[in-house]
């Protein structure tokens, strides 16, 4: 019989399709953006915008996507205090560097995001599907998941204080690269990979969810 990690299938990520030359663009409410190029600052309203083949850089208090469609998009060492992309669409994103306070990925349906090397305090992906997912060497303060489906989604060198699960739906989920100080239900983890150390570290609160009482 194959082990878990055998029949693990890594997520298929690849970087967002951008031509050679783009248009610098502003933002606003319902745009239709192609080949554009955005400089955000303050607050920025692209909800329920369409973006496609685009480059953003930020250094903003507030960014709103909102119902958005982001379609080979990337964003490079942005510093935003809020960036809502709750209930997007998103196909291709690629977010590098930077420090974002709070990502909001809530309801949205996700295939195709890397993020790589960015500081979050607060990621949320309560409710979203997502679809060949990579999150590596990034410092995410507080992770939230719950009724999230999540497929083919891995974490690499990536630390966070608190993760929270709660019905989860996972499948090809690698959780070995996440160092995570505290899980809120372990039992929602099924369906994930972990690694042997994890496992022993979360044993206590295993046990404890199947009723076992465990005394020295």
């Amino acid at each position: 019989m194959a082990r878990a990690s055998d029949s693990l299938v890594a997520p298929r990520v690849s970087p967002p399709d951008l031509p050679p030359r783009l248009e610098h663009a502003r933002p606003s409410r319902g745009a239709d953006l192609l080949a554009a190029e955005l400089d955000l600052h303050g607050t920025a309203d692209l909800a329920h915008a369409s973006l496609e083949q685009c480059a953003i850089a930020a250094d903003a208090d507030a960014v709103d996507l909102v119902g958005a469609t982001l379609i080979d998009v990337e964003l490079v060492d942005a510093r935003i205090a809020s960036l809502r992309v709750r209930d997007a669409n998103l196909r291709r994103v690629r977010v590098t560097g930077g420090r974002l306070g709070t990502l909001d990925l809530s309801g949205a349906r996700i295939d195709e995001l890397e993020l790589r090397g960015v500081r979050i305090d607060y990621l949320n992906l309560g409710g979203a599907k997502a679809t060949d997912v990579e999150i590596a060497d990034c410092a995410i303060r507080t992770l939230d998941m719950p009724q999230a489906e999540l497929t083919r989604v891995r974490f690499a060198d990536t630390r966070t204080d608190e993760v929270d699960p709660r019905g989860l739906r996972a499948a090809h989920v690698d959780l070995r690269g996440l160092d995570a100080g505290a899980f809120l239900d372990a039992n929602s983890l099924r369906g994930t990979t972990l690694s042997s150390f994890q496992v022993q570290l979360l044993a206590p609160v295993l046990a404890a969810g199947i009723g076992i009482h465990v005394l020295d």
